[in-house]
């Protein structure tokens, strides 16, 4: 355990305090980034915990000294979005992060970053994606991602939620 927490792969027994820790770390954190009217629709989709993720073996959380999940994330190889999207066996996305809002500033995030970029170049990928939230984009070029864009992610009929695509070059490992 470093920090006060431990890092573990997540499964699909941890759907709830994966929910617990969104629906915590969402609503007033993207308040930051987001007008209220758009979270007002956005977040109950986004506060759900993704059982495709949950069973990847490639979406973790962090766990601290006394039990409580206070950070989760991971990566797949399929892009966010639909089922059957076109998979690229060289780049990796980077999906569904949160930090619960009283761990921020501990290294939490940080360090589940750091770990699926270290499995997603010991996989063989060789570039991370990820739609960061307007509130992230700082996180993320902290660890080396560069933004490439903004895309409008289409959540339900009538609910788009604006992201900006962030992108990190990974280099074999040892090279």
């Amino acid at each position: 355990m470093i920090g006060g927490f431990a890092i573990r792969p997540a499964g699909p027994e941890d759907a709830e305090a994966v929910g617990g820790l969104l629906q915590a770390s969402y609503p007033p954190l993207m308040a930051a980034g987001y007008p209220a009217d758009v979270l007002e629709r956005a977040l109950p989709g986004m506060m759900k915990a993704n059982p495709l993720l949950l069973r990847s073996g490639t979406y973790h959380l962090a766990v601290a000294e006394d039990g409580a999940v206070i950070g989760c994330g991971g990566w797949t190889r399929e892009p966010p979005g639909p089922p059957c999207q076109p998979v690229d066996p060289q780049v990796g996305h980077i999906r569904h992060f949160a930090t619960h809002p009283d761990a921020l500033r501990r290294g939490v995030g940080s360090a589940l970053l750091g770990r699926c970029i270290a499995e997603a170049r010991g996989a063989g990928v060789r570039r991370l994606e990820c739609l960061s939230s307007l509130i992230a984009e700082r996180f993320y070029a902290s660890a080396g991602f560069r933004s490439v864009g903004r895309r409008s992610v289409i959540l339900a009929p009538g609910v788009q939620f604006d992201s900006i695509v962030m992108a990190l070059d990974l280099s074999p490992a040892g090279g």
